[in-house]
């Protein structure tokens, strides 16, 4: 269906649209001019050793050059004593009624307090904030004295940024209205096209029953290929790779990228295609739509999980964008599963995903060698980058490319997940007619690019794809590509000096357990067993364990138990053991060796998204989590054309010639 064909059906069935919509205006204007706005005012305090302790060297007197180790243990627990139900009824009784968090200071390692009240009243909220700094002094105290501790060896609080005049939050409530104008533009497209699908089967039902010709919806025709959904997800595909990830709407968070809003349009699209009858998902490909149901129901279980908590307004933000996040995946599995209809459209969508990541790829090659980042100076009208401060990450000599990534384990993490359909398509005999560079430039730029990054996890990605395809092939081809590597080897250990060893070096420290990197992710496995007991089945909401209120976990599988629980971690090994099964189902249904191998690679990349997952919250970053579902969907779309082009009777020992239609069929001469 054409943007014509959908305004055209708008127009038809105004009375539906127009007064839903007026209705979503009329409500927000409404919520804009009775909702108060909300005054949010901060102050810091920090934590500092008693006199008597800064005697003692190094600090020699000074309490503010020792105000660090040991304190950020007391910090931790004056927290947790501020947050609780005694400590907010005391709060009340002094006047502080207004909602409040108390937290470390964001971007500090230090026991440094950030104290943060919110409220209506502007002059109330100031004097609240006022009140929570000096409480936070005389609770410390109180903690002190009940463990018995001299006055001589009390930790003290010393305000740094004394309460600050109360700013209006209007984001939230932009954020609202918009939320309720939106709802209502939606309800009134949604149901045009219902009342459409139901007006024209009454009207064929009525001239059926009247014995008159099968009416026809009189379509315009418009020149030029339609736009299919192939043509969408290419678009979608230039959007995610070549504008940076951390470039967002403004107030979206990190899942405003232009690529995903355009993902969530596309959505509408298929919806007015679906309803009006144009388009039926085709038989066969149900089973990555079903699995995502299942990530959806346990994403739905947490976001009800957190509304019935004591979460912070910022964990309310973070669930919203977990929501929205939630519908550009299913906008990626619904577009490629139901919304590709012909297998040919298939292979270009795979085909130009390839290209595009080798550019990205290529890119990456010039932010190694230059020692910097090309997305540092890509700046565009209307976004805003969703991380405070991009700076280039080093390891041992070496620059990390991120190219046009957030992060260089999403660079590497991606190259992985695509490299397998780039050796794929070089062997592909459909291509054999292009030149070598055109075949196999793809796979070299993805190749080599993944040991610039630095990284265990792009080396993992690359073994595994190494492990999954090459037993598979035949012999020569075997020693071929066992070659070809070992001499790869050799040209980075020459072009790249010390590249090698750096990255032998990363592996021997990690079985060795000497790695700082390695011994910090080991600590947080301990300490998310609390939220997990906290909240084991549904979790504390998607997108709530942000690290500016919790940590960083660095384990996708950590993450997702955290966020929605034991379910959530079900749906998660769902996704992946799907992908696993449906490229073991296309290379055992194929029919020729080209179809095998595209299975293999099929099952080679959910193989590296099941394995890098432990190595970084792999769905946080919207590039690899958009290139994951996209392969996915992909592999059901495949396995449904190959399963309907199966013959009906399978060979067997006894009857191993196709059936006589079959034969008769082959005995024709193929004009």
């Amino acid at each position: 269906m054409s943007i014509g064909e959908i305004a055209a059906v708008l127009r038809r069935r105004w009375y539906v649209m127009v007064p839903l919509t007026v209705i979503g205006l009329l409500a927000g204007l409404h919520l804009y001019r009775s909702v108060p706005v909300a005054y949010q005012s901060q102050s810091s305090v920090a934590l500092l050793d008693s006199t008597a302790v800064a005697e003692l060297a190094p600090a020699f007197g000074n309490p503010i050059s020792n105000a660090g180790g040991s304190l950020v243990v007391t910090a931790d627990v004056l927290i947790r004593t501020l947050s609780g139900a005694d400590a907010a009824r005391d709060l009340h009784g002094l006047g502080v009624s207004d909602p409040y968090t108390v937290g470390f200071a964001a971007n500090t390692s230090g026991p440094m307090l950030t104290l943060t009240v919110t409220g209506t009243d502007r002059a109330k909220v100031l004097k609240e904030t006022s009140t929570l700094t000096t409480f936070a002094g005389e609770q410390l105290n109180a903690l002190q004295a009940a463990a018995k501790v001299q006055p001589a060896y009390f930790v003290q609080t010393a305000p740094v940024v004394l309460p600050q005049t109360p700013v209006p939050q209007l984001k939230s409530r932009y954020q609202q209205v918009l939320a309720v104008v939106i709802a209502g533009v939606t309800a009134g497209f949604t149901l045009s096209f219902v009342a459409e699908t139901l007006l024209v089967a009454r009207r064929r039902e009525a001239a059926a029953e009247a014995g008159a010709p099968r009416a026809r919806l009189r379509r315009r025709r418009l020149p030029g290929r339609r736009p299919d959904a192939t043509a969408l997800l290419s678009g979608y595909l230039g959007l995610a790779f070549f504008i940076p990830s951390n470039l967002t709407l403004p107030g979206m968070g990190g899942v405003g990228t232009p690529a995903n809003v355009f993902a969530l349009l596309c959505l509408f699209w298929y919806l007015a295609t679906w309803l009006t009858g144009r388009l039926r998902p085709a038989p066969g490909t149900r089973l990555p739509r079903v699995v995502m149901w299942f990530l959806a129901v346990s994403v739905l279980a947490s976001y009800l999980g957190n509304a019935t908590r004591g979460s912070t307004h910022k964990e309310v933000l973070g669930a919203d964008r977990g929501l929205i996040g939630l519908l550009v995946w299913v906008s990626i599995v619904v577009l490629v599963s139901a919304g590709v209809q012909d297998r040919a459209r298939l292979d270009v969508l795979l085909r130009r995903a390839v290209v595009m990541g080798s550019v990205v790829a290529a890119i990456g090659y010039y932010d190694f060698f230059t020692a910097t980042n090309i997305a540092e100076h890509i700046s565009i009208p209307g976004l805003q980058s969703s991380v405070a401060q991009i700076t280039t990450l080093d390891r041992g000599a070496f620059t990390r490319p991120r190219s046009t990534t957030a992060q260089p384990l999403e660079f590497g993490g991606m190259l992985a997940l695509m490299l397998p359909f780039a050796v794929q398509q070089a062997f592909d005999p459909v291509r054999a007619h292009l030149s070598r560079w055109r075949r196999w430039g793809p796979v070299a730029l993805m190749g080599g690019a993944l040991p610039l990054t630095v990284s265990r996890t792009s080396i993992i990605g690359a073994l595994i794809v190494v492990l999954v395809m090459v037993p598979r092939w035949k012999p020569q081809r075997r020693w071929t590509a066992i070659g070809l590597l070992l001499g790869s080897v050799a040209c980075f250990k020459v072009a790249v000096p010390g590249l090698i060893g750096t990255i032998t070096t990363l592996f021997s420290s990690f079985l060795s357990n000497s790695d700082s990197s390695t011994q910090a992710r080991t600590v947080k496995y301990s300490a998310i067993v609390p939220y997990l007991e906290e909240r084991p089945l549904f979790g504390r909401g998607l997108g709530t364990f942000t690290p500016d209120l919790y940590f960083f976990t660095d384990n996708q599988y950590m993450l997702t138990l955290a966020e929605m629980g034991l379910l959530g971690l079900l749906a998660l090994l769902a996704l992946f053991l799907t992908g696993i099964h449906q490229g073991g189902a296309i290379r055992r249904l194929a029919a020729d060796e080209s179809e095998r191998e595209l299975g293999q690679a099929f099952f080679a990349s959910a193989l590296v998204a099941l394995v890098s997952s432990a190595t970084f919250d792999a769905l946080s970053f919207p590039m690899f989590a958009g290139m994951f579902f996209l392969t996915i969907a992909a592999g059901g779309s495949y396995l449904g054309f190959i399963r309907r082009g199966a013959p009906q009777e399978p060979r067997t020992v006894e009857s191993p010639c196709p059936p006589a239609e079959t034969r008769t069929e082959l005995a024709q001469p193929v004009p």
